[in-house]
């Protein structure tokens, strides 16, 4: 297939990203000054992408999730150092793997997640529209009072249920791995304020081994949005480098929830709906 211009028009993708889950890639909002009469016509002529199968992985289900005129990343279960993984591969592409959950704000608890990265994307900033691509993501979108939404993310809003049947999420938390930003930096999507990004993993030293962390997901939301979270509605996960035109690999391992009350267990089940 052959890959697509960089400069492709905004809401092309948000015709699928926005409505599930958001893309890192930042095409959940209008640029500045584009027109909605105009960006709808581009999302409605825009080539539907090919049906992926989905992934079994982690005792769930995980639904490919492909951007239209984007090349789609790659994912398949393997076993890497002797765990279960999804691996991801990326070559000048974007797509997502997701899975609808449910978690009201009273059960978010801390969620344990791991991934390994081969090699960064030498040219990625993900505080630029143009660059804004990583190896990993691990995406969590919450529900939210709506009516806050600026008249920008209104509108993209908007033009997302008009076109896919369902909003855009009315926050989104990615847990990212960053060229240069240090750990604990929260980064706002360029082109949208739902979209914010935290920083666990930073630079070159960490590659080629597996990373395992715990994170307070309340606690992550709150200083990432400055308000206590809604209910999680939505887990993904994403490699993309689609901005750049790079190629990258990584492996995910399993999403593991602990309730509040198990927050100290070593072990705990797979994140359920």
């Amino acid at each position: 297939m052959p890959k697509p211009p960089a400069s492709l028009p905004l809401y092309a993708a948000l015709v699928a990203a926005a409505a599930l889950l958001l893309s890192g890639c930042a095409v959940l909002a209008p640029a500045d000054g584009a027109d909605d009469s105009a960006a709808a016509d581009t999302a409605r002529q825009a080539p539907a992408p090919v049906r992926a199968a989905p992934v079994r992985a982690f005792g769930d289900t995980w639904s490919p999730q492909l951007l239209p005129t984007k090349v789609a990343t790659t994912y398949r279960v393997q076993q890497h150092a002797g765990r279960e993984a999804i691996a991801a591969t990326a070559n000048g592409s974007a797509s997502l793997l997701r899975r609808q959950v449910r978690i009201e704000p009273a059960g978010l608890g801390r969620l344990q997640l791991s991934w390994m990265v081969e090699q960064l994307i030498a040219d990625a900033d993900m505080a630029a529209r143009d660059r804004d691509d990583s190896p990993v993501r691990v995406v969590l979108a919450f529900e939210g009072d709506r009516s806050r939404f600026s008249a920008r993310d209104a509108a993209a809003s908007e033009l997302s249920q008009l076109l896919t049947g369902e909003p855009l999420p009315y926050a989104t938390l990615m847990y990212v791995w960053c060229n240069r930003r240090p750990a604990g930096t929260v980064i706002e999507n360029p082109r949208t304020s739902r979209i914010r990004k935290l920083v666990l993993e930073s630079g070159a030293g960490a590659l080629g081994r597996w990373r395992d962390y715990e994170r307070d997901v309340r606690a992550d939301y709150e200083r990432a949005f400055g308000e206590p979270p809604g209910a999680l509605v939505g887990v993904a996960l994403m490699t993309d480098a689609d901005n750049t035109r790079a190629q990258v690999r990584a492996w995910y391992g399993a999403l593991r929830w602990l309730p509040p009350e198990a927050a100290q267990s070593p072990a705990a089940p797979a994140v359920q709906p």
